[in-house]
Parts: C-alpha cells; sequence; structure tokens
C-alpha cells in the first residue's frame, strides 16, 4: 500500500499593528516544529489590529489514501508538542484533511504573543493552500494562452453555506466557520456576519458553482460535512435548504449550519439556521 506524506497547516489568529509584528509573534510556533510561515494576511475588516498568520511544516506520520486515522494522529501529535498543559479538543476529519480549533486565548497567547486562537489542519500529501514549486522556465517556451473556463453540461447550482457560532468574538467565530466550509472547498468566499441573538454570530459563505440539480448538489454538501440529523430540503421556487443544529447546543462552538442551493443568477432570501 503505497503512503503518502502529511502536511500540517497551523494558522495562528494575532493581535498585531502590522503583518512584520504579526510573523515576529509565531516565530517561537515556527522554531517549535521546524516550519516556515507560508501566508500573513490583514483580518482587520473583521477585527481591527487582527492578524492571521499560516505555518506549515512537515509531519512525522505518514498515511494511504483513506487513512483518517493518520490525519487525526498527525493534529493530535502537534497539539500535545505544544506543552503538558494543552489538552486536545475534538478533531475532526474529512479526506484529505482533519483539522482542530484551540480556541483558548489564556493559553494560545503562552504560545504565541497577543494570539487569540489557532487552527491546526493535517493534510495527505502538500494542502491545495500551499503553491507548488515552478518549473524552470525555458527562455523559447510559447506560453499558451488561458483556456475559458468551460461549466459543465446540465444544470448547475450556486451553493451556499450559513455557520451559526457561539463566540464572542469575531474572528473566533470566522475560524471555527471556515473549518466546516473547507470540507466543501477551500475556495469560499465570506460574503456577511450576521448577530442571530446574544453570543451567537452567523458567519455566510458563496462556496461557488456545482455541477448536478438543486437536491443532488445539496447532499452531496451534507455527505461531505458529515453530520446526521439535516432537515428534509425546505423547497422555495428553484432553491432548496436544508438545515442542522447541534443537541444539545454547546455554549460555545458551531451550533447550527444551513445550506441551501439553487441556479446561478436567480435570487435568493438570506436566512440563518437559528432564529433571530
Amino acid at each position: 500500500m503505497v503512503e503518502d506524506e502529511l502536511e500540517l497547516l497551523i494558522t495562528v489568529v494575532v493581535a498585531a499593528e502590522n503583518e512584520s509584528q504579526a510573523r515576529n509573534a509565531c516565530l517561537g510556533l515556527v522554531a517549535l516544529g521546524g516550519g516556515r510561515i507560508v501566508e500573513a494576511g490583514d483580518c482587520s475588516d473583521e477585527e481591527p489590529g487582527c492578524w492571521s498568520v499560516t505555518i506549515s511544516q512537515p509531519s512525522d506520520e505518514r498515511a494511504a489514501a483513506s487513512d483518517a486515522g493518520a490525519l487525526s494522529r498527525a493534529v493530535r501529535t502537534f497539539v500535545r508538542g505544544l506543552g503538558p498543559d494543552v489538552s486536545v479538543p475534538r478533531v475532526s476529519c474529512e479526506l484529505p484533511t482533519a483539522w482542530t480549533v484551540l480556541d483558548d486565548p489564556d493559553l494560545v497567547t503562552q504560545l504565541v504573543p497577543g494570539g487569540e486562537r489557532v487552527l491546526v489542519e493535517a493534510w495527505l500529501g502538500a494542502s491545495p493552500l500551499l503553491p507548488q514549486a515552478p518549473a524552470d522556465e525555458d527562455p523559447d517556451e510559447v506560453i499558451p494562452e488561458p483556456e475559458p473556463v468551460v461549466l459543465p453540461d446540465g444544470p448547475v447550482q450556486r451553493l451556499r453555506l450559513s455557520v451559526d457560532v457561539a463566540a464572542d468574538r469575531r474572528a473566533g467565530a470566522e475560524w471555527q466557520a471556515r473549518a466546516v466550509a473547507s470540507r466543501i472547498t477551500h475556495d469560499g468566499e465570506l460574503t456577511d456576519f450576521t448577530p442571530c441573538g446574544p453570543g451567537v454570530l452567523g458567519v455566510e459563505f458563496d462556496l461557488g458553482l456545482v455541477p448536478g440539480d438543486t437536491a443532488t448538489a445539496l447532499k452531496d454538501a451534507m455527505a461531505r460535512i458529515g453530520e446526521d440529523n439535516w432537515s428534509e430540503l425546505e423547497w422555495d421556487g428553484e432553491h432548496a435548504a436544508s438545515y442542522w443544529s447541534a443537541d444539545p447546543a454547546p455554549s460555545a462552538g458551531v451550533i447550527a449550519l444551513q445550506l441551501s442551493a439553487g441556479p446561478a443568477g436567480v435570487p435568493e432570501v438570506a436566512t440563518s439556521p437559528t432564529p433571530r
């Protein structure tokens, strides 16, 4: 059986005045695992003074294509290596990735000055978020024009996701919501934050276009998220939606989800999985 290397991605949300300060705050965490910083982004449009720093590092684990256990072990091993007082939160897995979120600012700030939360992901092979090394350029090579984007034959649906998160701050809600969205695609666009009640924020994503009819698109997305007890499809014209809610609802974390789909270009009314 062929086994592949696993890649770890560690994304830290950190309070900093600029990118340089955010990167410097993460140097200790980089040195701890022998990784490298591959991306830094300004999150101040969601929360003033907030930056995200993503670190890539190899894992000692190796796994076959269907080995979800190795992915989960890689995440747990990294978290345990952060210190004896660090407990491992629930690890979620959807091949080819597994992930968990450290959402304890008191703990995270001991690891990264100004740190607020950490998303730890393990990927089978290189993460699709990481750029591949370019091949050597041939000066005589003629670069062809890019091919136009061709949609598949048949119906195409626009898929949307709304995640309601029990969290005090927008950054905390965003990272937990992104972890859910990444089970379907890493190309989803965050479109809105919506207060859904005391201590609950709704995070909405446009997950892009998917082939198939509306029901098939939704059922495939539900399977990728992997939760049970989704509601029956509720139809509104050409659009449909399904809902999931945690029972009992946790005091912190994801409490409800809504997936909706409909023909691209047909407007729909945005709703939330939890009552306003």
